[in-house]
């Protein structure tokens, strides 16, 4: 664990940072007591250095929050210049299996270990990666962001990528739980409806969920609704994380919402009714991005104590050792050899 968390207990929400330095806005908002965690984004990255002074004025303001990205690899990459390893999508490991097995969960090590390593080197303790959604060819917001469409393949390299991550000092976050390569629309701009049944989608994309056992640290369930199984999204329904999930998968991890202020979670009512929704149903964390006046409503409004059970899991998923700074990072053999795998298997450039 970061040696910098304290004995503190934030809070369940997660909320982002208008730009590449701290405001003062931002500041009062991250040292509020309902505030848990911080991600970041694209808009919050110019270089490395910048990026390790940001995350080092998040530390002085809050030691105990966990900073966290949307740091897959292909399309969904918040940092991509000035040093750091534009990874492939998770598309090109599934391919990669498709024609020798061996070299591909070789090759879903060193991506995980090669994108843990770097973001840990400028102190981020989380990525919300590695997406588990099946590639059923019908998504466009997933699309090649899925390893694959068989749910067996899907598990083998999601283990391998998270062996990688946790080799790095990084824990994990599987998402979209039950699935969300089947549907069409985007939760972000619109309600994505799934009309199978509760049998198919548990024979099929909540697989990896149960397969991957204990090495599944955290999971983010889908602004889907399966109005077969239950009226509301799944991030929103007891049945889809407590039954499921919890009772009948066994999932112990941390769970926490997608972004409130999508589309998708705009069944749920306003931010503080959504993220009531969330937590009620059983989520552990609630995200709250690009929308600061949201953020500012949420902390306000919502009143929540602290259980004991979640913190116990959110300790957990901050950085598991002290992060080597960059240069000393160059020099790691480890992660030179990753790097030389992909270079040669022509995953990176």
């Amino acid at each position: 664990m970061n040696k910098k968390v304290s004995g503190k207990r934030p809070g369940p929400v997660v909320l982002d940072v208008v730009g590449k330095a701290l405001t003062a806005d931002d500041e009062r908002r991250i040292a509020h007591p309902l505030t848990g965690g911080v991600i970041l984004f694209a808009r919050n990255f110019e270089s490395r250095a910048q990026l390790v002074a940001l995350t080092r004025a998040i530390r002085d303001v809050r030691d105990d929050v966990l900073i966290c990205i949307d740091h897959e690899g292909g399309r969904v990459q918040r940092a991509k210049t000035d040093g750091f390893t534009h990874l492939p999508a998770m598309s090109r490991l599934g391919e990669l299996w498709d024609r020798d097995v061996l070299v591909a969960t070789k090759a879903a090590i060193a991506c995980g270990y090669v994108l843990a390593a770097e973001l840990r080197a400028c102190d981020i303790d989380l990525s919300f990666t590695p997406v588990l959604d099946l590639d059923y060819g019908r998504s466009g917001v997933i699309g090649d962001r899925a390893f694959h469409a068989d749910p067996r393949v899907v598990t083998m390299l999601a283990n391998h990528l998270t062996h990688g991550l946790l080799l790095a000092g990084m824990a994990n976050c599987g998402k979209h739980f039950p699935g969300h390569g089947h549907v069409e629309a985007d939760s972000h701009v619109a309600v994505p409806v799934d009309e199978r049944t509760l049998e198919e989608i548990l024979s099929q994309d909540a697989r990896p969920y149960d397969w991957m056992g204990q090495a599944l640290a955290s999971v983010m369930p889908a602004h889907v609704i399966y109005p077969k199984v239950d009226p509301n999204p799944a991030g929103f329904s007891r049945f889809w994380l407590q039954d499921i999930l919890r009772t009948q998968l066994g999932f112990e991890g941390v769970i926490f919402s997608d972004d409130l202020s999508m589309e998708g979670a705009s069944v749920a009512g306003t931010v503080t009714q959504a993220a009531r929704a969330a937590l009620e149903a059983g989520c552990d964390m609630v995200l709250i991005c690009n929308h600061p006046e949201r953020a500012d409503q949420l902390l306000g409004e919502l009143d929540v104590a602290g259980s004991k059970v979640s913190q116990r899991r959110i300790r957990k998923l901050f950085g598991r050792r002290r992060p080597l700074d960059w240069n000393k990072l160059q020099q790691e053999a480890e992660y030179r050899a990753a790097l030389r795998q992909l270079k040669e298997l022509e995953l990176i450039k």
